[in-house]
């Protein structure tokens, strides 16, 4: 494997896309994409968010100290982008692209009806670090799209079609889990059996070089040397 070695920049990709939500003292909202945002303790519930003081929603939040996560899906990618490039000291984002503004149940910052995941938030921290200030928030409850929730009370963020942020692009969460917690050390059969198929890392690499071609491969391979002496 070669590698480049690249002068010391934050390559952790890819992170949620998601829109947060604020609204000021007096009663203006505002809605504006973050990608870098992470869950920060189980107990209390705790999440960040990373937010540039230039930015409008930077003022709401402080003002406040709340804000909702609101989770878009992959049909709402454009949605999410505009509100990502967006001022909101220019345009009423949300009225514009008529996205439904619901009051917050523990909190007053509105969330997003659309959106089936939105988080409501209680800032306990703010954190100056440099081009960006540390939002430390407790997870004061959360709305769940019912449709992503099975009979058992599972939810199922797969079924949600949730937006991944890449280097500057976006890209749909996949609905196929190629692994799941504890697996790799599961004395469960029926674990042990739904993931036999996904080998370790040395298994793949050996495999690649010691790969044989099949018959079918080699008569693809044949036909293509015909084919090119045709040519």
């Amino acid at each position: 494997m070669s590698k480049e070695l690249f002068k010391g920049s934050v390559f952790l990709n890819p992170v949620p896309a998601v829109i947060i939500t604020s609204k000021n003292k007096e009663g203006k909202e505002n809605a504006f994409t973050v990608a870098w945002t992470g869950t920060i303790c189980t107990n209390p519930p705790m999440l960040s968010i990373a937010i540039r003081p230039e930015r409008l929603s930077y003022e709401y939040i402080k003002e406040t100290m709340e804000f909702t996560v609101n989770l878009p899906n992959s049909f709402q990618v454009r949605e999410t982008d505009y509100c990502g490039v967006v001022s909101g000291r220019d345009i009423d984002k949300i009225k514009h692209l008529k996205l439904t503004s619901k009051p917050g149940h523990h909190i007053n910052s509105p969330y997003i009806e659309e959106c089936p995941v939105n988080i409501e938030c209680k800032v306990t921290q703010i954190i100056p670090l440099g081009t960006h200030d540390l939002f430390l928030a407790e997870v004061a409850g959360s709305h769940i799209d019912k449709k992503i929730i099975d009979d058992n009370g599972k939810i199922h963020f797969e079924w949600a079609n949730l937006i991944n942020y890449c280097h500057g692009e976006y890209f749909p969460m996949s609905k196929k889990p190629i692994g799941q917690f504890g697996f790799s050390v599961a004395k469960n059969p029926a674990l042990i059996d739904k993931y036999s198929h996904i080998k370790s890392y040395i298994e793949y690499t050996e495999e690649k070089k010691n790969k044989k071609i099949t018959p079918d491969r080699k008569k693809k391979d044949i036909k293509k040397t015909k084919n090119k002496k045709k040519k």
